[in-house]
C-alpha cells in the first residue's frame, strides 16, 4: 500500500467511526448503509475504499465526475447495473483457473460474465464521460476466449467433468462415436430382447443390468423347458432364472470399454481447455478489477440519488466548510416521517481552528464529530456527501477519540486506552489533519480530567500544524479558553428547558452551555424516582459551595504561571527577560534557538 497515497487513519478511528464493525451486536455500520454494489468484486473494492479515502484531488475529482455523469443520466445507469448483476465473482473463477482447481460449469459462469461485459464495454465506450470512456476502452473484450469456451463446453455443463457430458459435439470425432455406442445402446438391447423373445418362444424374457455380473437374460420359472443349451446359467431366484449369452458378454465390455474411453477424452480436453485459459488471466483480473470500479461508483450514484448527496467542492485551502451536514448512518436510523437536524460546521487554521462543542448528554454532540469525519472520508472516497454544501481542502490524516472501553485483557484501564489513543493523536498530527476528540479526560477524577483537556487544548492550539479540531466535553470550564487562545470558539447543542422535562434541540449554535443535564438523562433511563430527587439536591449544594472553585483554580494557576517569573525585582531576571522579548521566534533556527538557551543558561549560572 503506498502510504502517501491514502489518508492516514489509526486502528482506534476505524474503529470509532464504526466503519465496518460497531461495539453494539446488531447496530448498522457505515458499510452497511453505503454498500449498493452489485458484484462481489465491487463488495470487496468498496471495502478497501473505505479504509483507504484518496489524497490525490485529480483522482478523487475523477469518481466524484463519474459519479455526476451516471446521476444525470439515470438510463445509462440502470443498464449498467443491470449487466453487473450478470456477472458472477470474475476474480474468484479466474484464480481457481490459475490453480486448476475448476470445474466445467464455473467455466461456463466466466464465459457468461464475460458476455455481460461487452454492453458495459459498448455503454462506456459511447459516454462523452473521460472517466467513463476510459474504462471502457481498457474493458478486454476477450473475443478469442468466449469463443473458445462456448464450442468447447456443453451450455448446461455439469458440476464436475467426472459426472460425464462436458465438452460439445463436434469437438472430437472420437469422443462422438463412443457417445453414440453408449447412448444407442438402449436400441441394440431391444432389439436383443425381441430376437431371442421369438426365437425361443418365451415371451416373458427380459434383459437387464446389475452390478455383479454385469447384463443378462431373466427367463420365468415358467418358460425354464425352453431355455437354449448355449446360454450359461449364473443365478436362480425363487420363481426366475438369470443367463448370459456370449453376444451379451461382448456387448458388455464394448459399452463399459466407451463409457471409460469417454471419461478420459473428456478429461483430457478439458484439462488442455483450462490451461489454455490461464494465458488470459491477466485480461480478466483486469476486467474484474474494472468493473468492480464501476460497481463501486454506480454503488455511489445510488446512494446519492436515493438519500440526496451532494458534490463536495475539493480545493487547495485548509478550511473545511460543511454546510447543513447529516450523519449517513442515524439519518437512515430514524423513525418514518422524523427529520434529521442537520448542522453547519467550519473549520479553518486562522479564525476557528478549534470548536469547543459543549452541552448535555444525549444532545448528539458525538454525532455531529463523527458525521464530520464520515462527510469528509465519503468525500475523498469518491462519493457525495450527506450534506446541503461541503467545501474542503484535502485532509490527510483522521483521528478520532470517542466513546469509552477498557482493554482488561492487556491490563488497560478505560483512562488508559483513552490516554493511550490521544497520545496517538497529539504524536502523528500534521497541517491537514482532522482531530475529533470527544469527552476527554473523563476517565479520571474531575479535575484532573480538566486539567488534562485544557493542556490538550492548549497543545493542539499552539502546535505549529494547526490541525483542524472539534473537541467536545462536558467540562464548562473549558469555554473559559477563548478568552486567551484565540482560535478557539465555543458551541453547544442547543437544549429547551421545559417545566420538568428537557426539549434536545440537537442543533449547534455559538457560544458555550453551563448545564450537563445528567440527572435528566438518569430519568430517562429509568432510574428510581428516590436517587433522582436525592441527586438533585446533592447538585445543588455542589453547586453552590463549589461553581468558583474550580474556575478560580484554572484562572489563578494560569496567573500565577504568568506572575511568579518577573515578580522580583532582580535585574538578572529583567535582563533575562529582555533576551526573551527581543526574540522573533518566526526568523529564528532550532539550533540559534538551542544556543539562544545556552546562553541564557550561562547567564543563570555566572549568578
Amino acid at each position: 500500500i503506498a502510504e502517501d497515497a491514502y489518508v492516514w487513519m489509526d486502528r482506534f478511528t476505524i474503529r470509532n467511526l464504526e466503519l465496518y464493525h460497531s461495539y453494539n451486536p446488531n447496530a448498522v455500520t457505515l458499510l452497511d448503509v453505503i454498500d449498493k454494489t452489485l458484484s462481489p468484486m465491487g463488495g470487496r473494492l468498496l471495502k478497501r475504499w473505505l479504509a483507504l479515502p484518496l489524497k490525490d484531488t485529480n483522482k478523487i475529482k475523477g469518481r466524484h465526475a463519474v459519479v455526476s455523469y451516471l446521476k444525470s443520466n439515470p438510463e445509462i445507469l440502470h443498464n449498467i447495473q443491470y449487466q453487473i448483476k450478470q456477472i458472477s465473482d470474475l476474480e474468484r473463477l479466474i484464480s481457481k483457473i490459475a490453480a486448476g482447481k475448476v470445474s466445467p460449469r464455473e467455466i461456463v459462469y466466466l464465459k457468461e460474465s464475460l458476455d455481460a461485459i461487452i454492453p458495459i464495454k459498448t455503454l462506456a465506450l459511447e459516454s462523452p464521460q473521460e472517466a467513463v470512456k476510459v474504462i471502457g476502452d481498457s474493458l478486454h473484450s476477450c473475443d478469442l476466449l468466449r469463443e473458445k469456451i462456448k464450442t468447447t463446453l456443453n451450455q448446461d455443463a455439469p458440476v464436475a467433468i467426472s459426472k460425464g457430458n462436458a465438452i460439445a459435439t463436434g469437438v472430437n470425432e472420437e469422443l462422438d462415436e463412443l457417445r453414440a455406442i453408449s447412448t444407442s445402446g438402449k436400441e441394440f438391447l431391444e432389439g436383443i430382447e425381441r430376437r431371442e423373445s421369438e426365437r425361443t418362444g418365451i415371451s416373458s424374457l427380459k434383459i437387464s443390468f446389475n452390478n455383479v455380473f454385469g447384463y443378462y437374460i431373466e427367463v420365468r420359472n415358467t418358460h425354464k423347458d425352453k431355455v437354449p443349451e448355449e446360454w450359461i446359467r449364473k443365478q436362480t431366484l425363487v420363481n426366475a432364472e438369470r443367463y448370459i449369452t456370449e453376444e451379451l458378454k461382448e456387448y458388455e465390455t464394448k459399452i463399459l470399454g466407451a463409457e471409460e474411453k469417454i471419461h478420459k477424452i473428456e478429461s483430457e480436453l478439458f484439462e488442455q481447455l483450462v490451461n489454455w485459459i490461464a494465458t488470459y488471466i491477466k485480461p480478466v483480473q483486469m476486467n474484474a478489477y474494472l468493473v468492480a470500479q464501476l460497481d463501486c461508483l454506480c454503488s455511489f450514484t445510488q446512494m446519492a440519488v436515493e438519500n440526496q448527496y451532494v458534490c463536495p467542492e475539493i480545493d487547495d485551502t485548509f478550511e473545511l466548510d460543511i454546510k447543513n451536514g447529516r450523519h449517513p448512518v442515524i439519518e437512515k436510523q430514524l423513525p418514518v416521517g422524523t427529520p434529521y437536524i442537520a448542522n453547519d460546521v467550519f473549520l479553518d487554521r486562522e479564525t476557528q481552528q478549534i470548536i469547543m462543542i459543549t452541552g448535555p448528554n444525549m444532545s448528539g454532540k458525538s454525532a455531529i464529530l463523527r458525521q464530520t469525519a464520515l462527510i469528509v472520508l465519503l468525500a475523498q472516497m469518491g462519493s457525495f456527501v450527506p450534506a446541503d454544501s461541503v467545501r474542503m481542502g484535502i485532509v490527510d490524516k483522521i483521528f478520532t477519540r470517542v466513546g469509552a472501553s477498557d482493554n482488561i485483557s492487556m491490563g488497560e484501564s478505560t483512562f488508559m486506552v483513552e490516554m493511550n489513543e490521544t497520545a496517538s493523536i497529539l504524536n502523528n498530527i500534521s497541517d491537514r489533519s482532522l482531530v475529533l476528540l470527544d469527552e476527554i479526560g473523563r476517565g479520571t477524577s474531575t479535575y484532573d480530567g480538566i486539567s488534562i483537556a485544557w493542556a490538550i487544548a492548549e497543545f493542539l492550539h499552539e502546535h505549529p500544524s494547526k490541525a483542524k479540531t472539534l473537541f467536545a466535553t462536558h467540562y464548562h470550564e473549558l469555554n473559559e479558553m477563548t478568552e486567551s487562545l484565540p482560535r478557539i470558539q465555543n458551541y453547544n447543542v442547543a437544549v429547551k428547558e421545559l417545566k420538568d422535562t428537557v426539549l434536545f434541540v440537537r442543533k449547534l449554535v455559538k457560544g458555550g452551555s453551563a448545564h450537563s443535564f445528567g440527572i435528566h438523562v438518569a430519568k430517562m433511563a429509568g432510574m428510581p424516582q428516590l436517587v433522582i430527587s436525592k441527586a438533585q439536591k446533592l447538585l445543588k449544594k455542589l453547586e453552590k459551595n463549589h461553581s468558583s472553585d474550580a474556575l478560580n483554580g484554572i484562572k489563578s494557576a494560569n496567573d500565577e504561571m504568568q506572575m511568579s517569573f518577573f515578580n522580583l525585582d532582580d535585574p538578572l531576571l529583567e535582563e533575562i527577560k529582555e533576551e526573551i522579548l527581543s526574540l522573533d521566534i518566526n526568523a529564528i533556527t532550532p539550533v540559534e534557538a538551542l544556543m539562544k538557551l545556552n546562553e541564557i543558561k550561562r547567564m543563570l549560572v555566572k549568578k
